[in-house]
This record gives C-alpha cells, sequence and structure tokens, in this order.
C-alpha cells in the first residue's frame, strides 16, 4: 500500500513500521513506562460520544477557526515532533510545506532538524516555534530573539519535562541521555534490513538540533550538537520562567504541557495567552490523566480569559 492509498491512522503506522527500522520507529511510536498514558489518550477519547441534531442543511460546512485573530482552514495543526530526521530526512520542512498547504497551524520543535530561519523561510504565517528551557537560560532568551526576527506569530513553551523520562523502549534500543543516538550494535544491524530508509538517512545530515548549533563548542558534528543540547535539557521550567518570557515575547505566548486547573489559572494571571493541555504524548508520565479527562476542569477555570487546545490521543477525524 502507498501512502497515497493509506485511509486512516493504522494504515499509516502500519507503513512506517515496515519501511522504518526498529530503533526509529519504537523512538517515534513508543511512550514511558508501561506506556499505559498512550492506550489511555486513546481510550478516553474514543468513549466519548457524539450526540447528532437533525433537520438542518449541512451541504456546506464550514471547518475554519481563528486562533489568535488568525484565520486557519481546520481546526487542528501539527504538533511539535524532534529527532526528526530520524524518521525521514527533511521532515520539518516537508511539514511546514503541508501546513502552508493546508493553512493550519504548525508547531516546529525546539529539537527540530530545520532551523528557525529556515522554516520561516518556508512558512511564516503558519509556523510557531516551541521552545524547550535550557539550562543556560541565555541560550533559550537567544532562541526567542530569533523566533520574533523570524516573524513567527506564536511561541510555545513546554513545560513538562522537568526530568528524565523511562522511555523504555529506547532503552532496550541503547538510547540514554548520555549516549544520544548510538544504538546497540543488534539495533545497528536491524537498520540494514530497511534499505530504503537508510540510503535517505544517509542522504541527510543526520539527526541533529540545528537551531542549537550556535550555542554548541565550535564545529561540533551534529552528535556533539546533541550532545550539548543533552547538557542543557531536563530543566525545570518555573513560573519565573514563564513571567520572563511574557516580558521577552511580545506575540502569542502558549504554554504546552498544563494539567492541573491550578496551572491554567496561574498561567492566566501572568498574561499567558493560550494552553494546549497535554501530558506529552503519554511519553512523560504513565500515569498522569489523558489531556480529554482533565480539559473540562480546565475551562471552567481558565477558558474564558486564555485559548484551550490539546493533544494526544488524536487518530480520526471523530475525535477533533
Amino acid at each position: 500500500m502507498s501512502v497515497t492509498k493509506a485511509i486512516n491512522y493504522d494504515d499509516l503506522a502500519r507503513q512506517a513500521k515496515r519501511h522504518l527500522p526498529k530503533i526509529a520507529f519504537d523512538f517515534l511510536e513508543g511512550g514511558v513506562d508501561a506506556e499505559e498514558g498512550i492506550a489511555r489518550n486513546e481510550r478516553m477519547i474514543a468513549m466519548r460520544r457524539l450526540v447528532p441534531k437533525y433537520g438542518v442543511d449541512v451541504s456546506k460546512v464550514d471547518t475554519s477557526t481563528t486562533l489568535f485573530g488568525q484565520r486557519f482552514d481546520q481546526p487542528y495543526g501539527i504538533a511539535p515532533t524532534g529527532a526528526i530526521a530520524l524518521f525521514r530526512n527533511g521532515g520539518d520542512l516537508m511539514l511546514a510545506r503541508a501546513a502552508k498547504a493546508a493553512n493550519i497551524p504548525f508547531i516546529l520543535s525546539g529539537m527540530g532538524t530545520a532551523t528557525i530561519e529556515e522554516a520561516a523561510e518556508v512558512a511564516r504565517e503558519q509556523t510557531w516555534f516551541q521552545l524547550y528551557i535550557a539550562r543556560d537560560r541565555s541560550v533559550s532568551w537567544d532562541m526567542i530573539k530569533r523566533a520574533e526576527a523570524a516573524g513567527f506569530s506564536t511561541l510555545v513553551v513546554t513545560v513538562d519535562i522537568p526530568g528524565e523520562a523511562k522511555r523504555e523502549r529506547n532503552l532496550r534500543n541503547g538510547y540514554s541521555a548520555a549516549r544520544p543516538l548510538k544504538p546497540a550494535l543488534k539495533a545497528q544491524v536491524e537498520t540494514l534490513l530497511h534499505p530504503s530508509w537508510l540510503m535517505g538517512f544517509l542522504r541527510g545530515p543526520g539527526v541533529t538540533a540545528s537551531s542549537w548549533e550556535r550555542y554548541a563548542p565550535k564545529d561540533s558534528t551534529g552528535q556533539q550538537v546533541l550532545a550539548y543540547v543533552g547538557t542543557q535539557l531536563r530543566s525545570p521550567v518555573t513560573w519565573d520562567d514563564i513571567a520572563h518570557i511574557r516580558k521577552l515575547w511580545p506575540r502569542n505566548l502558549v504554554v504546552k504541557g498544563i494539567m492541573h486547573p491550578a496551572d491554567a489559572v496561574r498561567a492566566a494571571n501572568l498574561g499567558v495567552d493560550g494552553l494546549m493541555v497535554s501530558n506529552h504524548g503519554g511519553r512523560q508520565l504513565d500515569r498522569a490523566p489523558s489531556p480529554i479527562e482533565v480539559l473540562p476542569a480546565i475551562r471552567d477555570a481558565a477558558g474564558e480569559r486564555i485559548t484551550l487546545m490539546f493533544d494526544s490521543g488524536i487518530r480520526r477525524g471523530a475525535d477533533i
């Protein structure tokens, strides 16, 4: 089956599993600990029911929505995906082009292979930038300046990775924070069974974090850039950081990873424009509730003061 003949998410997942080596597919599809969170995200959305009302003309349906004064053609967008070159060479900019063509938001990951400036050249109007807070705060503050200079309308600050998560699939494949993308020998050998992926991967720049290159030691390789990023991330984000970012960033500010109503209220009090209710796709805290479970309480606590979005568990149009 070709990608163009896929009719749902499961079709695409099966194709990806055939195309990708195990180390890449597990990195993309896996969660944390027992991966209960991933299953819960899907199950809780599937439990919601849609009660139809008939007797109206639905021959013309407007699916557009407005976020922060900007009209998009659909009520969904593309969430950030880090290390995307592990799955597809040039994937960041492919997603940016797709978002531009569909006129939907695309969030460039702070761990993306494309730089802030490259994504802006492709789809400035549709692209938002996701910021990971570095231990050296001056690095993050400079990235904010770059996102502003690139003309992005929206900055998304991720707050839900205060520590290292135990992603068991990655550990079995030989990944760790101390050894970024240095898989075990068995996993390396398995990549030879996926020649089309391997050829594409070798033609590209490899997995790196391009927006971080200027902060790493001079003349660092892609792996050395990742090693530098490993020394900077898993840095707890405090409300003082959010307050400071609010002063630095003059445009739309979104906080990603909020799950508690009290945190939603605090964000609104600091002047945050939007929240992305998220449990990081079930990839950080396996026993966290699904975002759809906590969304009503967050809406009741702060929904009149702040724009709400959510991710995790979405698999088809009925979910949206």
